[in-house]
């Protein structure tokens, strides 16, 4: 049985994700199998007093970096927008 914690990962702290929290809409970085239900259900569980609205999810794609001639790819994770 996953906990909150192991469902929520992180906030995500940027520009735009600061703006979105003047309309009540928080960023936060999420295990990648977790769904919406899941996610509204942990951050309950994290912040007390708080009702979810509404989830929206998405899966980022790793990006790629070069190290000199070596060449990878960051790892991919999944983003959650609580409102």
């Amino acid at each position: 049985m996953k906990t909150a914690h192991d469902i929520i990962l992180k906030p995500i702290i940027t520009e735009e994700s600061m703006t979105g929290i003047m309309n009540k809409k928080f960023t936060f970085k999420v295990a990648k199998d977790a769904n919406k239900i899941e996610i509204a259900k942990a951050v309950e569980e994290v912040f007390p007093g708080v009702k979810v609205a509404k989830v929206n999810t998405m899966n980022v794609r790793g990006k790629q970096r070069r190290q000199g001639v070596n060449v990878g790819y960051t790892p991919s994770w999944k983003k959650a927008i609580v409102t």
